[in-house]
């Protein structure tokens, strides 16, 4: 029998009715909308930052502890178990309505070197009672849990060296996932690692893992892709991937997204971070099974990139100062949100045209009562145009979408005052114009 749309239908109708008027949606109204998870990976201590705890607050429907409920958090001595870390967390999830998503029971990394100095017979006991405790002490409250996390080499299809695999072998994934099953029931259990977001060795390695779960009876609900990413390198094949693996009968979901550049960042930049963004949502949102979207973090005031990968940072979606960034808004829109009015209004013209090309410029007028200190001109193409080269601005096109932001000399724009930027383009068949332009990320009206 044909599902009935009116569960789907209700949902939208509630997350829509629950703003006022006057109230942008927040990305957990919209994906709660689209019936999926935003998460953020949340640091209890750091509630206590108005513009942190606000955040979360808002724009999340889902928390996953950031370090509470890690090995060295939970166990830090054999069998003295700690909780008020992970506990905060769970009470703030409770208490603010958030799904909670439990992180992580067995990994090589945090692991308090207790743990290290046993033996496999030791080591095995410990594990599983690690395991059964921490998921016992958490039973109703979680909703998934990542079981084991980063147990596959950086080098392919081949396990990670670890305690754990080099003393108990290949089948501890499985023990461990059998003891969180015993432990809770009703919990989803889940693999989670990096690097697998592209079909290659490691991923497949994964892949063959989860496969072969499945045939043997292994329990085995979901698989995380961290997706801690570059910019500009969002995998061609990331809905693909996803899919095959949905194809195998578990869930799928992004667990760690932050996407990272050279900084400091500018304009160009975060345009790219910006596509980059929306192309992981999108892809997400492309896949029946994929949960959702969780983010490391909420601001790039604490990301743990720049202490791991020095030079490199501005991976979130709101800067040091807790701004949005253009990120933000991108993720909003894929998720179905609509960029708010923006004072300004673009004009687009082609001043020439030949059979393989043409020239365009685009005037845009600052219509509001303040000052443009910079600006970053959006708009898609339809027919498969592709801009070649750009003056007056610096150009960013990784598709059908154009970003164009102001060049050093032109960002400071007057209210009432202009500014005109153009471009060589290469055409095929048609050459529509756009239809729709942003500025900042909010809608211009178009001439």
């Amino acid at each position: 029998m044909e599902e009935s749309p009116m569960p789907f239908l209700a949902t939208v109708l509630a997350a829509v009715l629950s703003l006022s008027p006057l109230q942008a949606p927040t990305l957990a109204s919209l994906a709660t909308a689209r019936g999926i998870d935003i998460g953020v990976a949340l640091a209890p201590a750091r509630l206590s930052e108005t513009a942190y705890k606000t955040i979360v607050d808002n724009e999340f429907n889902l928390v996953v502890p950031e370090n509470a409920m890690k090995w060295d958090a939970t166990e830090p001595t054999q069998n003295q178990f700690r909780w008020t870390d992970g506990d905060a967390v769970a009470t703030y999830a409770q208490s603010t309505g958030k799904e909670l998503y439990g992180h992580t029971l067995v990994w090589h990394n945090q692991l308090p070197s207790w743990v290290s100095a046993l033996d496999a017979t030791a080591l095995r006991a410990a594990m599983l009672n690690h395991i059964t405790t921490v998921a016992t002490h958490f039973k109703g409250q979680v909703s998934s849990w990542d079981v084991v996390n980063e147990a596959f080499s950086d080098s392919g299809g081949v396990r990670r060296s670890t305690p754990f695999q080099d003393k108990l072998g290949d089948g501890y994934i499985a023990e461990a996932f059998q003891a969180a099953r015993a432990a809770d029931p009703g919990a989803k259990l889940c693999i989670n690692d990096y690097n697998i977001e592209n079909i290659g060795a490691k991923s497949t390695a994964v892949y063959n893992l989860v496969r072969d779960f499945k045939a043997q009876g292994v329990p085995i609900d979901c698989v995380g892709f961290q997706a801690h990413l570059i910019l500009g390198q969002v995998p061609g094949d990331l809905k693909a991937n996803l899919q095959r693996f949905a194809d195998l009968g578990v869930d799928v979901r992004i667990t760690e997204l932050d996407i990272r550049m050279a900084t400091p960042s500018d304009a160009a930049k975060l345009a790219q971070q910006a596509a980059d963004y929306r192309s992981v949502v999108t892809a997400c949102l492309a896949v029946t099974r994929c949960q959702g979207v969780t983010t490391w973090g909420v601001t790039d005031k604490y990301s743990w990139i720049p202490d791991v990968f020095p030079g490199q940072g501005a991976a979130l979606l709101w800067d040091e100062n807790y701004q949005p960034k253009p990120a933000y808004q991108a993720v909003a829109e894929a998720l179905g949100g609509v960029a708010p009015a923006a004072p300004c209004k673009a004009a687009y013209s082609v001043s020439s045209q030949w059979n393989t090309g043409f020239t365009g410029t685009v005037t845009l007028t600052n219509t509001g009562t303040t000052a443009w200190s910079g600006w970053q001109l959006a708009f898609a193409y339809t027919a498969g145009q592709t801009i070649t080269q750009s003056w007056n601005s610096v150009l960013v096109q990784p598709g059908p979408q154009a970003t164009l932001t102001n060049a050093s000399w032109n960002g400071a724009v007057a209210p009432g005052g202009t500014v005109s930027l153009g471009f060589n383009a290469s055409w095929s068949g048609t050459n529509p114009a756009p239809t729709a332009f942003t500025v900042n990320a909010t809608a211009c009206t178009t001439v």
